[in-house]
Formats: C-alpha cells, sequence, structure tokens
C-alpha cells in the first residue's frame, strides 16, 4: 500500500509588480499594512465582474468604517485591452477598488500566484473575444498572507460577516483608522 504524505496545500498569493489605473507602478509590497481583497476580471465582461464588483462593494459598504482598513483590487486578465486609463473609466462605477493590469508577463504571474484560471475564447456576439476566468475572491492579511477566499455563490451579508471576522480576528477594530499604502 502506498501512504499519501500529508503535504500542506500550496500557497495562494505571493508577489506581483504591476500597475495601478493612474499609470503608477505598484507591488504587492504597496499594500502592506492593509488587508486587501483582490478580484480577477476584465472590463469587457458582461455579466461576472460587474455583479461581482456590485457584491463586493455592497459589502464594503456594509462593513462602515472597518472598511477602509481593506484595499479592493480588480486586476485584469485581459492586459490587451485593459489598459491603466480603461481601468480607471471602468471602475468609475466600483470607486473603492484600484484596476490593476500590466503586460502578459506580468498577469500571468498574478494569475499563477493566485491559481486563477482565464483563457480567451473567441466570442463573436460580443466584443471579439471574452476571457472566462476564476470568479473568487481573495482576502490577504496586512502581512500579504492568505487569508480565505469568497466565492460567487456568497450574498453581500455573508461577504461583509466573513470579512468582518477575518478583520477581528486579525485585531483590527474600528477605532484603528485606516492606513495609508506605503
Amino acid at each position: 500500500m502506498t501512504r499519501v504524505a500529508n503535504m500542506p496545500p500550496p500557497a495562494i498569493g505571493g508577489a506581483f509588480s504591476l500597475t495601478d489605473h493612474d499609470g503608477r507602478s505598484v507591488s504587492n509590497e504597496t499594500y502592506r499594512g492593509r488587508h486587501v481583497l483582490i478580484f480577477f476580471g476584465f472590463t469587457h465582461c458582461r455579466v461576472v465582474c460587474p455583479r461581482a464588483l456590485a457584491r463586493l462593494s455592497a459589502a464594503l459598504d456594509r462593513l462602515g468604517p472597518l472598511a477602509d482598513r481593506i484595499q479592493p483590487l480588480y486586476i485584469t486578465v485581459d492586459p490587451e485591452r485593459d489598459a491603466p486609463h480603461v481601468m480607471r473609466a471602468f471602475l468609475r462605477s466600483y470607486p473603492r477598488f484600484t484596476g490593476l493590469t500590466g503586460s502578459r508577463a506580468q498577469i500571468d504571474q498574478a494569475k499563477t500566484a493566485f491559481r486563477v484560471f482565464a483563457e480567451r475564447v473567441d466570442d463573436p456576439a460580443g466584443d471579439g473575444y471574452a476571457v472566462p476566468h476564476t470568479a473568487i475572491a481573495y482576502v490577504l492579511d496586512g502581512g500579504g498572507a492568505f487569508r480565505s477566499h469568497l466565492t460567487d455563490a456568497l450574498s453581500a451579508e455573508e461577504i461583509a460577516v466573513r470579512l468582518a471576522q477575518l478583520l477581528d480576528a486579525d485585531g483590527v477594530s474600528p477605532g484603528d483608522g485606516p492606513i495609508n499604502p506605503a
């Protein structure tokens, strides 16, 4: 009989170097000291991304002052179309989020670090192509360590409760006030 070793699950998250929607270079180190909520998507997404961003935004609104302790990031899986100015315009509807883009290699590195699936497919009915992708939000603590994921099936209220529990477990309270990224 072969023994199966108890191995820890593969790490989720890690280093990235991208460009924010204002054209500034950022990395995972930029957000140290804050919890980070990351969702991968693309600006030409017709259903999944707008629905997810609206739900995540509503959850953050429910948190009140605690939301100031979380930096929401929207990382594109379609860097060919999602230049910084495109990301900025798209995220006007979701002002809590900072959009991140970069070269194909930079985006692929971020996708690999978070184990995100995204693959370009022809879409003649839409904008020429679509990019079906993982629809999970990731939560990192202030040190950049993966803490949890939030599935597409959760309501805004359930997400708010889980985020509040994570913040509480990490010793964050509303009175701590916001921390500005480095």
